[in-house]
């Protein structure tokens, strides 16, 4: 079965809410930059049932260049990660 694309995501989520394309796709937009906004200021972002988005500060280590076996000082950083609620591993699972 193929991915999933964006549109097709879109028309789905239309279809289902009775909502209109157009709206959905404000909906989306709206929620994505409230959950990047909510995770540079507060650390998290948590969708019920989903999940939750959280920054991460990495510490510095040491890693390897897989070409040339060079030990080589990989600097500290910050990422973010997506911790897949309880509820959404059982449903899936």
């Amino acid at each position: 079965m193929a991915k999933m694309t964006k549109s097709q995501l879109m028309q789905a989520l239309a279809e289902k809410t009775g909502m209109s394309k157009k709206d959905v796709v404000n909906f989306v937009e709206q929620l994505t930059n409230l959950a990047y906004d909510e995770v540079k200021s507060n650390g998290e972002f948590v969708l019920p049932g989903l999940g939750k988005l959280v920054k991460v500060d990495r510490k510095a280590r040491e890693g390897r260049n897989p070409a040339t076996g060079a030990t080589i000082q990989i600097p500290a950083k910050t990422v973010v990660k997506f911790r897949v609620a309880k509820a959404a591993k059982e449903a899936v699972l």
